[in-house]
């Protein structure tokens, strides 16, 4: 097998009829169940994402000959404690997520079915008064499902590359730079299976914020009675590919998890080094994952912005964009780069904890699994 700190050297190509996936040095790779291939073909035929299909059949085929055969009962343990860290930290902290969304969808359009904000405060008062509480809950049911799906698979993928590269390095501890490529692998597999849950969560978040104009008849789309209905809506009137609508930004959102991991790694050994100790106190593993956050968020924040607002509903007098580059452009243009930093305050005032709070109850509830 060959090295997988990327993509081009995760030892498998893809064949001109993409239905064998195959090793470099031309031995046939197990192929993807008929039924799963097939349905992963059409998906992304739909959703014109053509030049994302050879990736993920790729890294799928990788995936299901060389991750689930080595599956283990720790692995599923790391699953089962990034899925309730996960939903911990979105049952606490989902209301600030809600003011971001609406922040960063702001494109300064004088006739916008979205209402203008003066800032994070006003966008809270503004859902307060018009919705009440239930408005800072708005999209909480793919919140939870997509994070608790997205951080179980990135735990246990993580932890799975992780464990595979050290195997293949024989060393006891990976390098920065494979804890960085273990992160990206996890993150690509992740970004791929909740796209869709996403996409949901920042309609269903906007959606009372325009309802107003809907109701008017000011341009603003129907709002979606629910999860469900949302699933529906977007099926019959855009297809798969309304459910994968800002996946290019979602991949190159994978460097974030990528350099969040990297620097929270770095930091535990460190911490572990001065007290020469694997065990760290609460205190300590709250302040690396508030601070690997921190540093992720500041290098990739304008990236989360523009796949907000490709995921964004389209309506009569909000702007569509056809591609994130169109995106960058037409933000830049339109607001200058301030605009790529719409809703930062919020942002940081939710993930700094998030963070805190993800890797401590992963942390402490994977302790608790190991001690069974």
């Amino acid at each position: 097998a060959g090295r997988l700190a990327s993509y081009s050297a995760c030892g498998y190509n893809q064949s001109s009829k993409i239905g064998k996936i195959k090793r470099e040095n031309g031995e046939n790779a197990a192929t993807l169940p008929v039924c799963l291939r097939n349905t992963v073909i059409r998906a992304f035929s739909a959703a014109g994402t053509h030049h994302q299909l050879s990736w993920f059949l790729t890294f799928a085929g990788h995936f299901w000959t060389q991750v689930m055969p080595n599956t283990d009962k720790a692995d599923w343990k790391h699953a089962a404690a990034g899925g309730v860290a996960g939903l911990t930290s979105v049952l606490i902290l989902h209301p600030l997520d809600v003011i971001k969304t609406r922040l960063q969808v702001q494109d300064g359009l004088p006739r916008s079915d979205l209402p203008a904000y003066r800032g994070a405060l006003d966008a809270f008062r503004s859902a307060v008064r018009s919705e009440g509480i239930r408005g800072l809950y708005s999209g909480l049911t793919p919140a939870l499902i997509g994070s608790g799906i997205s951080w179980s698979a990135y735990f246990f993928a993580y932890n799975q590359a992780k464990h595979r590269n050290q195997a293949l390095l024989s060393v006891d501890q990976l390098s920065p730079q494979m804890n960085l490529a273990s992160a990206a692998e996890a993150g690509a597999l992740v970004c791929f299976l909740t796209n869709p849950v996403w996409v949901i969560k920042t309609r269903l978040q906007l959606q009372r914020a325009s309802a107003p104009a809907a109701a008017s008849g000011f341009g603003g789309p129907s709002p979606y009675r629910g999860f469900a209905d949302a699933i529906r809506c977007i099926a019959r009137e855009e297809g798969l590919a309304g459910f994968y609508r800002g996946l290019g930004p979602s991949l190159l959102l994978v460097s974030h998890g990528a350099i969040q991991f990297m620097v929270y790694e770095e930091m535990k050994k460190l911490a572990q080094r001065r007290r020469q100790s694997e065990s760290l106190g609460p205190t300590e593993i709250s302040a690396m994952g508030a601070a690997s956050k921190l540093a992720a968020s500041l290098i990739t924040y304008p990236q989360q912005v523009i796949r907000s607002r490709l995921q964004q509903r389209s309506s009569r007098y909000a702007m569509r964009y056809r591609t994130a580059w169109s995106a960058i452009r037409v933000t830049l243009r339109r607001e200058g780069i301030a605009g790529l930093y719409k809703g930062l305050a919020p942002s940081m005032l939710r993930v700094m904890p998030s963070s805190a709070i993800t890797f401590l109850v992963y942390e402490k509830v994977m302790a608790a699994l190991c001690r069974l």
